[in-house]
């Protein structure tokens, strides 16, 4: 695995395919792995997958002091000029979406495609506060609570009693990744409203209507302030890429692919 070394901290990731560069970026407490590699198989055979870890996840180190949104975005940018040449098609989960949009608005030269899935653009919603300060503060309290919260906020009810009390269990044991608290401290501080204007690429943005982590409203209003983006909404909890992977990878194909050339 690659590693890049971007303003003190040791920056990791992977790449597989061929063709044109795709660039994934994943979500808080989550790792390129976790969040993507089950579906690399839906996109490696026209493009060449570039899955980074940011500070915190993964292999990635993070800062001494006070991980930010600038930061990640600037590890990102890092990994996406070692791993390609030229522009790349960029799509992020989450926090992944927020720090995609942010890297597309100011290096606009690096990005051909933009697609963002369950992302916002401003965390002053005092719902979305106490959300995270919720989730955060379960992870504090230890893993039992923790690894009930989680799975609360991520799946839509449906997907959770549909697992059934062993897969429900077996969901519980999964770990979050270790800087997830200085990532959710991100989440909290998210304010790109004054850089969306700038963001040239052509850009899909995707809401989950089942969404409690990130209300479908806050993705609209992202969608919004984004000039000449295409909207698509699926009916699913936040993590889409698990629930509806299908729905989700053919929507994403199908705007990628849009204007690529025939095999």
């Amino acid at each position: 695995m690659p590693v890049i070394h971007v303003s003190g901290t040791d920056v990791h990731y992977s790449s597989s395919g061929s063709g044109p560069g795709l660039a994934l970026i994943h979500g808080t407490s989550m790792s390129a792995e976790s969040n993507f590699g089950h579906l690399l198989a839906a996109f490696t055979d026209r493009y060449t997958v570039i899955t980074p870890d940011y500070a915190g996840s993964g292999e990635t180190t993070g800062p001494a002091d006070e991980l930010t949104l600038d930061l990640l975005v600037e590890q990102m940018v890092a990994a996406i000029e070692h791993a390609a040449t030229g522009p790349v098609d960029l799509m992020g989960f989450s926090l992944g979406a927020v720090v995609a949009a942010a890297l597309a608005a100011r290096r606009p030269d690096l990005v051909r495609r933009l697609v963002l899935v369950a992302g916002w653009s401003a965390s002053d919603d005092p719902r979305m506060q106490l959300v995270l300060h919720t989730w955060a503060a379960s992870l504090s309290a230890g893993a039992d609570l923790a690894s009930g919260v989680g799975p609360l906020l991520a799946f839509s009810p449906a997907f959770l009693s549909g697992l059934g009390h062993d897969g429900l269990a077996q969901l519980r044991t999964v770990e979050p990744e270790p800087g997830t608290l200085r990532q959710i401290d991100v989440d909290r501080d998210v304010d790109i409203r004054d850089e969306l204007h700038r963001i040239t690429a052509a850009t899909l943005v995707v809401g989950c209507t089942q969404d409690q982590l990130v209300p479908v409203r806050h993705v609209r209003a992202l969608h919004s302030a984004i000039p000449n983006s295409r909207y698509a909404e699926i009916d699913s909890g936040h993590v889409v890429f698990f629930e509806q992977p299908t729905e989700l990878t053919s929507l994403v194909r199908a705007f990628l692919d849009a204007d690529q050339p025939a095999d």
